[in-house]
């Protein structure tokens, strides 16, 4: 994601880069092409004008202007300007891994998960679940309140079977906000940390659907109620969590999907449209293909600049349980060899 819009800025600013001294008409010029790319980009307009009136006052500042390295300098401010927009800031540090929910009270706590049918809901449920008993050493307890999908339930329950976290038994004929009662209650009896409520979804926001998950919202009193967005899907994404947030009041955002090829407008423009964080990111269809989302790393990587702290961090995670037994004793073996040619040379 966001190939398309890293190419446009790229250029964008390999032209500012070449000339010695900025003149303000050089950086309208520049911010018009700016404006076009976040456009086709599908970046909400209200968010598109605000970002290139921002990064304008600042780059046409005298300082700007008459600096050694102007085009550089315009470089920084939309890079700053771009993890403003999506949440961050450029000195800020990325959370860990624990600090990327809020779970704090008593357990159990509810973690409600809603959005439209087909966003990924029941798949990051799972993911979720899996992080936090692995990274944050949680007990968590999953439950499905979808009882209008065919084999919703079963879904979730063969996911919590895949990835090694329990789900609540299946008890046909049950209204969602009973299912989830049965969820805490149970999760109390048996010492879980959280409950991860799955609720159903619609093919678009209606009355029903809002209706049924206010309703759970306030039988449970949730720490997190979290949205799950396709990112694949643009404005129509930022539309939804401007609709939920409306009338369910959410708490963060879930992207799935940000492995694809899409444009990348619904990450750019969710923060600010809806004033509620980014917290996870799909990066992937396995059961772990999930992260925290770290508005530097993405704006780094929309201007070009990597995001090889994520590389480095999913590199560590895949060698380290993977180093074979055997690594220690050749290593040992390989060191004391090179002790002994060191003394021979030293004579």
């Amino acid at each position: 994601m966001f190939e398309s819009l890293s190419d446009r800025l790229s250029g964008v600013f390999d032209k500012l880069k070449k000339r010695g001294a900025l003149s303000e008409s050089d950086v309208s010029a520049a911010m018009r092409e700016v404006r076009v790319a976040l456009l086709e980009a599908d970046v909400a307009l209200p968010v598109v004008k605000d970002f290139i009136k921002q990064v304008s006052d600042k780059a046409v500042g005298h300082n700007v202007l008459k600096s050694v390295t102007p085009g550089q300098q315009v470089i920084k401010i939309v890079h700053d300007e771009l993890i403003a927009m999506l949440g961050g800031s450029a000195d800020q540090e990325p959370p860990a891994s624990s600090e990327t929910l809020s779970l704090i009270g008593v357990p159990p706590v509810a973690v409600l998960m809603v959005g439209l049918q087909g966003s990924g809901k029941t798949t990051s449920t799972a993911k979720i679940a899996k992080r936090l008993t692995e990274k944050d050493r949680k007990r968590v307890l999953m439950a499905s309140l979808d009882t209008r999908r065919p084999a919703a339930q079963e879904q979730l329950q063969v996911l919590g079977e895949q990835i090694g976290v329990k789900t609540l038994p299946i008890i046909k004929g049950q209204m969602a906000t009973d299912i989830a009662k049965r969820a805490m209650d149970a999760a109390r009896l048996q010492g879980f940390d959280v409950v991860m409520l799955d609720t159903a979804g619609r093919m678009h926001v209606d009355a029903a659907l809002m209706a049924e998950v206010v309703a759970v919202r306030d039988r449970v009193q949730p720490v997190e109620t979290l949205l799950v967005a396709d990112a694949l899907t643009g404005q129509d994404a930022v539309t939804v969590a401007k609709a939920f947030d409306d009338q369910v009041g959410i708490t963060g955002v879930v992207l799935s999907r940000m492995d694809g090829d899409g444009r990348g407008g619904a990450a750019l423009s969710m923060r600010a449209v809806t004033g509620k964080p980014i917290r996870l990111i799909g990066t992937g269809e396995k059961p772990d293909a999930i992260e925290p989302f770290h508005a530097t790393r993405i704006a780094g990587r929309i201007l070009g600049m990597g995001d090889v702290v994520s590389l480095v961090e999913k590199a560590a995670e895949t060698i380290e349980p993977k180093m074979p037994s055997v690594w220690p004793r050749k290593c040992a073996r390989a060191n004391s060899i090179w002790t002994i040619c060191a003394a021979s040379f030293a004579k």
